[in-house]
C-alpha cells in the first residue's frame, strides 16, 4: 500500500499497524490470522489496543490495555494515533482528536453489545461497529449507526461522513433534522454536512469523495473483533480507491 498521500502521523500508525515497522506485531498476528482462516476466533480485548505519539484518557497518558469505560474521553495530540475497543465495537483515532465515549443512553447487553452516544468534539476517527443503535455526534453532524463501519472527519465548517458499509441516518445535529439514510456496501455514499445556516450553497448535505481512510484498516479493524468487512465476503463489488 503506498502511503505516500498520508499525513506523517498517520503514515507512522499504519506501518505500524500493517507492516510491521513498528510496534504491533500482535495486530499483525491477528489480521495474519484472520486472513489465514475465516473460522478462527481469537480472544478480543477491551481497551487500547496500540497507540502512538500522544494519546491521553481522562487528561492522563494512556497505555496499551488501558480500558475504556463509558464516558471516559480520549484525546491525542498532533503525533499521536490509538486503536481502541469497547464491546463489539472497534476506533481508530487519529491525530489532534477528542472523542467522549458512551457518556449519554449508554445500554450494554448481556452479549456485550452496547448502544449509546459517541460525541466527537474534534479530529477524526474510523470505526467498526457490532449490533449497535450507536450515533456519533459532532457539533454539526449527527451520524445514526445500526450495525456498520464509519469514517467521520470533524472540520472547521462541516463534518464528513463516510459510511462504509451498511445503514446510517446522517443529521443536524443543530437542528435534529434526519437529512439522509444512506445505505452503502462499499464507501458508496461520503457526504459533508454543513451547519444549517444558509451559508454554503449547495445546501446543508451534498456529495463527497472517500477521502483518508482505507479497506486495509477496516479489515484489521474488523479483526480484532473476529469480524471480516462485507466486500470481503465472496461475490462482493470491488472497490479501486481503497
Amino acid at each position: 500500500m503506498d502511503l505516500s498521500g498520508f499525513h506523517p502521523t498517520r503514515r507512522v500508525l499504519i506501518r505500524s499497524l500493517l507492516l510491521a515497522a513498528g510496534f504491533a506485531p500482535a495486530l499483525l498476528a491477528v489480521v495474519a490470522r484472520a486472513g489465514a482462516d475465516a473460522n478462527a476466533k481469537m480472544p478480543i480485548s477491551a481497551g487500547v489496543q496500540e497507540l502512538s505519539g500522544d494519546v491521553r484518557l481522562n487528561g492522563q497518558p494512556a497505555k496499551v490495555g488501558d480500558v475504556v469505560n463509558p464516558g471516559d474521553v480520549c484525546m491525542t495530540g498532533g503525533d499521536g494515533s490509538c486503536v481502541i475497543v469497547i464491546g463489539q465495537h472497534v476506533y481508530l483515532l487519529r491525530e489532534n482528536s477528542e472523542v467522549e465515549f458512551y457518556a449519554e443512553d449508554f445500554v450494554q447487553t448481556a452479549e456485550g453489545f452496547i448502544s449509546g452516544t459517541v460525541k466527537m468534539a474534534a479530529g477524526a476517527m474510523l470505526g467498526v461497529f457490532g449490533k449497535t443503535e450507536t450515533s456519533i455526534v459532532s457539533p454539526m453532524a449527527t451520524i445514526g449507526i445500526r450495525g456498520t463501519a464509519c469514517y467521520v472527519d470533524v472540520q472547521s465548517t462541516r463534518t464528513y461522513a463516510c459510511v462504509c458499509y451498511g445503514t446510517a441516518d446522517l443529521g443536524s445535529t443543530v437542528s435534529g433534522e434526519v437529512l439522509e439514510t444512506v445505505v452503502t456496501k462499499h464507501h458508496d455514499s461520503p457526504r459533508y454536512i454543513y451547519a444549517p445556516d444558509g451559508k454554503h450553497a449547495q445546501g446543508r448535505i451534498e456529495q463527497a469523495k472517500v477521502l483518508d481512510h482505507t479497506d486495509a484498516e477496516l479489515r484489521m479493524l474488523e479483526a480484532l473483533v473476529n469480524r471480516r468487512p462485507p466486500f470481503d465476503e465472496p461475490g462482493a463489488a470491488s472497490y479501486s480507491g481503497a
